[in-house]
């Protein structure tokens, strides 16, 4: 990580800590959260593991385009963030988090792709509300999760985990955090683990 990037890190660091809720600015969006109240921290089999070749996939963009995960071999890092489903409050708060630290990822020379299980129409509506978000949002709804459980990170419930993997840019995972579904990952375990992939 460059140097001057450090300082602008770090205080996006305090001020995502100290968010109590991202979707806080917003009554009316926060009136539209549904908490499905505590649930079993971890519920699937990982089926990929680091140095192995991250399996390929394409999926419809919210903003109307496909992205497929090969088109960044060889340009960018990439780092798959699966959440569980739209309109859920650890979720409404990760990945509006990603905003503060954007700079994180650029200068890791980095990509984050979000993907949920959720359909196109219901993403839409969902990070319309939350704010712009600066990366592609993916629906992995048709087949219902194909993409989740090719990774092995599909619940039993139908949803994801809340995970995070780690893509070099030559395809490979270098990483993969699975986190407890009830609890937001944590930031500064990405970054380290982002610069660490960026130093290779």
């Amino acid at each position: 990580m460059k140097k001057p990037l450090i300082i602008p890190i770090v205080a996006g660091l305090i001020m995502f800590i100290n968010m109590t809720a991202a979707y806080g600015a917003s009554e009316a969006f926060k009136g539209n959260i549904y908490n499905p109240g505590q649930l079993k921290p971890v519920d699937s089999t990982l089926k990929v593991k680091v140095g192995e070749l991250a399996p390929d996939f394409t999926l419809p963009a919210v903003s109307g385009e496909a992205i497929t995960l090969s088109q960044y071999r060889g340009k960018k890092h990439v780092v798959i963030s699966f959440v569980p489903a739209a309109w859920t409050p650890v979720c409404s708060d990760q990945w509006p988090g990603y905003n503060i630290v954007k700079q994180m990822f650029d200068g890791n020379d980095a990509v984050l792709l979000g993907i949920t299980v959720d359909n196109v129409p219901t993403l839409y509506a969902w990070t319309k509300q939350m704010g712009q978000l600066w990366f592609p949002v993916l629906s992995d709804f048709w087949p219902h999760g194909a993409v989740a459980k090719k990774y092995g990170v599909l619940r039993s419930s139908g949803v994801t985990e809340r995970a995070l993997i780690f893509i070099d840019k030559k395809g490979i995972i270098q990483d993969i955090q699975v986190s407890d579904i009830n609890v937001r990952p944590d930031l500064a375990q990405c970054a380290t683990t982002l610069e660490k992939m960026n130093k290779k």
